[in-house]
């Protein structure tokens, strides 16, 4: 369990940085800093601890789902495509300031959250609450990213 535990913070915690660095100046940068954004967007810090606390909680929801599943090639490429997705919103949103396709990476990470949580729900059950975070906070995300693109006239 230790070993799978640490594999997973390890390859979580990559993407995050790659995302991140992939970003640019993100949420500290002019064009951020002027669009409108929702009244419900948390402070800064808020975004640094909940993205800490999701990736812990889904490290140890993957290395509990690992051992538990036969077909680990579904996992691997839902891992992949994950992954992917989670690296490339920061680029696309804050980088490139394609808030619409910003917008249609939250919505294809949180379908594929969905399906861990849903789809591997019956082999962890109620170890299945450690994904729940991630996915409740892609909804948040979502509807930031949502009210930037329709308040903020971007056309893109």
């Amino acid at each position: 369990m230790i070993y799978r535990l640490i594999l997973f913070l390890v390859l979580n915690f990559a993407a995050l940085g790659v995302g991140g660095f992939l970003a640019g100046n993100g949420a500290s940068s002019d064009w951020y800093a002027h669009i409108d954004k929702a009244p419900w967007t948390p402070p800064g810090w808020v975004f640094g601890f909940a993205w800490f606390t999701i990736m812990i909680c889904f490290s140890f929801y993957l290395a509990y789902l690992w051992p538990e599943i036969e077909n680990k090639n579904l996992l691997i490429g839902l891992l992949v495509v994950q992954y992917l997705l989670n690296m490339a919103w920061n680029p696309t949103f804050f980088y490139y300031h394609y808030v619409l396709a910003g917008l249609l990476v939250l919505i294809g990470l949180a379908f594929v959250v969905g399906v861990f949580l849903f789809f591997y729900w019956p082999e962890l059950k109620l170890k299945s609450i450690l994904i729940i975070p991630y996915f409740i906070w892609l909804l948040i995300a979502t509807s930031l990213n949502g009210y930037v693109l329709f308040k903020n006239q971007i056309i893109i």
